[in-house]
């Protein structure tokens, strides 16, 4: 499993001309799932997101979590992840899930992240076109592989 995960402002999530998901202060996760991932990968994820200290304390240092500052999570799937830019022009996705598993594999680590961080969760919509947007505060960008 892969996470790119960007402390934010601000971010939402759009399908057409519909808000679906929108957050304030917290994380946009933008997550990808690879056919090797399971259960344990998942839930390591979730609770590493969560765990993260990259909130700045009262001395302006990074160093609290998402629950010690009221943060909100907007987890949006992005098989895109696994692509593989090593050849060629055109990335391959070979180690992507399937659709199918990946869905299950969305909705599940939804799941597991609501469980360590209750109520504050939101999520795009698996396998549509979305637009996000987002207020990168920081920038904070970290790029998270669990293998």
């Amino acid at each position: 499993m892969k996470a790119v995960v960007q402390r934010v402002k601000s971010a939402s999530v759009s399908v057409g001309d519909k808000t679906v998901a929108a957050i304030d202060r917290g994380f946009l996760a933008l997550v990808g799932f690879s056919k090797k991932d399971d259960d344990g990968s998942l839930a390591w994820m979730a609770r590493k997101i969560v765990s993260l200290r990259v909130f700045e304390d009262e001395s302006g240092r990074m160093n609290l979590p998402i629950g010690s500052v009221d943060g909100r999570i907007l987890v949006v799937s992005q098989f895109t992840l696994y692509g593989d830019c090593r050849k060629g022009a055109r990335p391959s996705f070979d180690q992507s899930a399937a659709p199918d598993d990946a869905r299950r594999m969305y909705d599940r680590f939804i799941d597991m992240i609501e469980k360590e961080a209750p109520g504050a969760i939101e999520s795009g919509v698996f396998q549509e076109h979305m637009h996000v947007s987002l207020v990168n505060d920081g920038p904070v960008t970290l790029l998270i592989e669990k293998d």
